[in-house]
């Protein structure tokens, strides 16, 4: 037997901690019974229904990597009715992204309807390499890169630089174009990041995820990962 909201994920309805939620909200019933505790587990016979609406424990995983465009959410839907990544993806299974890139920041994302791979890859044991390319405001100098070399502290916690490298420095429009690599998953980190080195981002593109790159993909185009590629991810 297992969680309950462990097995939802599972079946790629939604991400463990939305699960959570549901449950918690009374929309979640086990053979008929609302179950509002979060310790409740369930085995392969019990019927899971949402909101009335019962479970497909024969979905098929799905998994794409999308090139997010500056402007679209990072969620399956949205309050404000903004437009989501998922709205991108024709498919469907309903997915969801794993993890979150901000409002306006472009690049690379996972979308997926495996719960189990999208806990084990957002959980900070996992370690997952992110690359970003980030368009710095002002021209970086030798006391900023010694800082990055080092680990700069955000909040009182140092950030691990897995490794950096400037792009190009351009004096006439006075920014700075650098690759940064590094293994965080706080909210808007590489953008404090930054800040505490004295900068300010102008753009902002994840460009890697592990050992996943954007390849050709262009600005609002995605593609399934492959059998080897998710297998990968599985592996690490």
């Amino acid at each position: 037997m297992e969680r309950l909201q462990k097995v939802i994920a599972n079946l790629g309805y939604c991400s463990r901690r939305k699960a959570e939620e549901l449950i918690l909200n009374n929309e979640v019933s086990v053979n008929g019974v609302i179950v509002n505790k979060l310790g409740t587990k369930v085995d392969n016979n019990d019927t899971i229904e949402i909101n009335g609406k019962m479970l497909n424990k024969q979905t098929n995983k799905v998994y794409y990597m999308l090139n997010k465009p500056r402007g679209v959410i990072s969620s399956a839907e949205d309050e404000k009715n903004r437009k989501t990544v998922v709205d991108l993806i024709d498919t469907d299974q309903r997915i969801y992204p794993i993890g979150r890139l901000d409002y306006d920041t472009t690049g690379l994302i996972l979308l997926t309807n495996d719960g189990e791979l999208t806990n084990m890859l957002i959980h900070p044991s996992y370690e997952v390499p992110k690359g970003y390319l980030a368009k710095l405001k002002g021209i970086i100098d030798k006391d900023a890169i010694q800082k990055l070399k080092d680990g700069p502290i955000v909040e009182g916690r140092r950030v691990e630089v897995v490794d950096f490298k400037i792009k190009k420095k351009d004096p006439i429009k006075d920014a700075t174009y650098i690759l940064v690599t590094i293994i965080e998953g706080r909210n808007h980190i590489v953008k404090k990041l930054f800040k505490s080195l004295g900068y300010d981002v102008d753009k902002l593109t994840r460009v890697s995820y592990d050992f996943l790159t954007l390849g050709n993909l262009k600005s609002g185009e995605y593609r399934p990962l492959t059998i080897k590629e998710v297998k990968k991810l599985y592996n690490k």
